[in-house]
């Protein structure tokens, strides 16, 4: 009497008790490494860690795009803890969520001597993050007035957020997608 339980979502669509908890143990681990995430540092930039770990769960769990957004409105909201500049994590963990949640549905994979390898994770999470970063800094622009020479040392900032972000992804995503399949 194994039934599998489920929350119904917009469209019909099902996502399982067990996606909606490794949703939550997955921002729930973003909120805590972005809070402790100093030590990662590298040459000056570090990953973004709640932005890494709900591209993950998007990538695993495969929500609608309205599903898509409910997770970037959570991490948003998540990242409202630690952050100094109130609300535009909410317009931009929004944005690289719905990125995310259009980017999954195109297959991309490459051929290397003769094996398919889905690098999937790697290009839809910089691009989620790229987003999602230069959402944030267009924000911080128009809400704070942020000077354009500000805007410009920020574009690297993004650009290498990105990068790290989705190595990480990449890295965690086979070995997160076989834990869930046992």
């Amino acid at each position: 009497m194994s039934e599998k339980r489920t929350v119904t979502v917009e469209n019909k669509s099902q996502i399982s008790i067990a996606d909606l908890i490794l949703l939550a143990l997955l921002l729930a681990a973003g909120a805590v490494l972005r809070i402790f995430s100093s030590g990662f540092a590298i040459l000056g930039m570090k990953p973004n860690f709640m932005i890494a770990m709900y591209c993950l769960a998007i990538l695993l769990i495969r929500p609608k795009l309205a599903g898509c957004a409910v997770v970037g409105l959570l991490a948003g909201a998540l990242c409202q803890i630690s952050t100094p500049s109130p609300y535009i994590n909410l317009i931009s963990e929004l944005l690289g969520a719905v990125v995310m949640g259009l980017l999954i549905r195109i297959p991309m994979h490459i051929r290397i001597r003769g094996k398919a390898l889905d690098v999937s994770p790697l290009v839809t999470t910089f691009f989620s993050t790229f987003v999602s970063g230069a959402a944030f800094v267009v924000c911080l622009f128009v809400f704070y007035q942020a000077s354009a020479a500000g805007l410009v040392a920020y574009a690297p900032i993004v650009f290498f957020t990105a990068l790290i972000n989705c190595v990480i992804v990449q890295i965690l995503y086979v070995p997160v997608r076989m834990a869930m399949k046992k």
